[in-house]
């Protein structure tokens, strides 16, 4: 049904990376989920208003909030398609999250209160009017999001969207939460237990734990996450892939929404070598990751003196140093200014998160750890941090 629906209208549908193919993705899905869930949702309020079941009420409310979400879904989903303009030149895709933001709070909301009537329903217990419609009608609705949570996953892993990946979770969490209230109906009937106002509360507990976790996911793509280590990879690979690429360091990826990448890197080259021809290669490099991986990358040529002994001994020297020391990732654009009286030894330490040294002390120990190598040693050092997550660049 999911693959039928993407191929009926989604034009283009395998070209994930287009932003205008994503549009269709997005829209496809807020309108399934729309329709759907204001079904779902007009036959459990009207079937726990009609038997008196204060669950079937809340979790028929919950659609109806699936269904809202979904509206907003929609606006969102088309406000990020919007074009860069003079305001914002690296263009609107991340409304996507701020989408995804405003769906979860709406959930923690709608959790509260149906918490709130739960807590009266089980104060004031009153029985439920067992019937088979009401079954049918949890049994269908678990049918239908147990399809959703499906068709949303899939969808939500080929475009790479945090915010149906949300809806996906939001789906999934309705399955276990109808299938609750409909055990619930069983034991009420059969064991003469009023569970309804317990489990309504407990549907109502899972609403809100279900939307602080959604806060917590949507939001951290907008305080900023750190890029995808296969991503990071691709990008690392395709560099080095280049004959006269030495290695590379400072890569550093920006995230500003879906289809929305930019990214930096130093590429080292010899010093040695024709530096307009080393020139040429960064342009094909910054070419090639446009094109192939649709990031825009700026790279700035690094040329290192690969032939200076003095220069490849510290290398090996200052490495040794690092090694040894807590949290130092590693060091690059060393670099020997030879005087009458000193040497000024220049070059940046990369440091992971949980480096226990500020960049001072870090300086002053690295400084004062080289100058026992010769006392003619003088170090300029620039701390940097990591900013790809789980490997050195």
């Amino acid at each position: 049904m999911g693959k039928f629906l993407v191929r009926l209208f989604v034009k283009d549908y395998k070209k994930t990376k287009d932003p205008v193919v994503r549009d269709r993705y997005g829209r496809l899905i807020a309108v399934v989920g729309i329709l759907s869930n204001l079904l779902l949702s007009g036959a459990k309020i009207a079937t726990g208003l009609l038997f008196g079941s204060i669950a079937i009420f809340a979790d028929g409310m919950n659609n109806l909030a699936d269904a809202s979400s979904a509206i907003i879904l929609l606006i969102g989903i088309r406000l990020a398609a919007k074009p860069a303009d003079e305001g914002h030149p690296y263009g609107h895709a991340r409304i996507e999250y701020i989408t995804g933001l405003l769906i979860s709070f709406f959930i923690v909301i709608l959790g509260f209160q149906l918490l709130r009537a739960s807590i009266d329903k089980i104060r004031f217990p009153e029985p439920i009017e067992f019937s088979w419609l009401l079954v049918a009608v949890l049994a269908v609705s678990i049918l239908v999001k147990i399809w959703q949570a499906l068709f949303y996953t899939k969808v939500s892993r080929v475009i790479s969207s945090s915010t149906i990946k949300a809806t996906a979770a939001d789906s999934r969490n309705d399955v276990i939460s109808t299938s609750a209230v409909l055990l619930s109906l069983f034991i009420g009937e059969f064991a003469s237990l009023q569970l309804d106002g317990i489990m309504g509360a407990l549907v109502a507990a899972f609403v809100i734990y279900s939307g602080v976790r959604l806060v917590l996911e949507t939001s951290s793509p907008l305080l900023g996450n750190p890029p995808d280590p296969e991503l990071v990879n691709a990008i690392r690979e395709r560099i080095l892939a280049y004959e006269g690429v030495l290695g590379i360091h400072d890569l550093i990826v920006h995230n500003y929404g879906p289809g929305r990448i930019f990214a930096t890197v130093h590429v080292e080259v010899s010093a040695h070598g024709d530096l307009i021809a080393s020139h040429d290669m960064v342009d094909d490099i910054e070419r090639e990751i446009s094109e192939e991986l649709k990031i825009r990358l700026v790279a700035h040529m690094d040329p290192l003196d690969t032939e200076d002994p003095l220069t490849a001994e510290l290398n090996t020297r200052i490495n040794e140093i690092i090694t040894a020391l807590p949290g130092i990732i590693e060091i690059h654009d060393l670099r020997v200014v030879a005087g009458y009286s000193h040497h000024k030894i220049i070059f940046d330490v990369v440091v992971d998160p949980h480096c226990p040294y500020t960049d001072s002390e870090l300086k002053k120990l690295l400084n004062q750890k080289i100058k026992e190598l010769s006392s003619t040693y003088y170090s300029v050092i620039t701390v940097d941090r990591n900013y790809v997550k789980g490997m050195s660049c």
